[in-house]
């Protein structure tokens, strides 16, 4: 089940699990759209990946034992752990290479 952060690593914005503006990697990094779109041109600044936008978990449970009830969000904001220079350079590196290929 997907770890639901609550916020943008870049921004720090706030992303609750109903977001429609989130965005995810592979390994669950959490962005907002305006960051993915126009700072990170779908380029994962952890892993190098692209981005999805992040399921939302129902909030009532249409099914016994699903919902963010039974499953809650995380409340452990997150930050991103690469100096933005880095993370530029990895996205002029990579931003042209379709997701699929990197």
């Amino acid at each position: 089940m997907l770890e639901l952060r609550p916020n943008c690593e870049l921004c720090d914005c706030d992303l609750p699990p109903e977001a429609t503006n989130a965005r995810i990697c592979s390994y669950e990094c959490t962005f907002c759209a305006d960051c993915v779109e126009n700072i990170l041109e779908n380029v994962c600044p952890n892993c190098g990946g692209g981005f999805v936008p992040r399921p939302i978990r129902p909030a009532t449970a249409r099914r016994a034992g699903t919902s963010r009830a039974h499953q809650p969000p995380s409340n452990k904001r997150r930050s991103l752990r690469h100096e933005m220079d880095n993370v530029k350079a990895l996205v002029a590196a990579t931003k042209d290479i379709p997701p699929a290929d990197r």
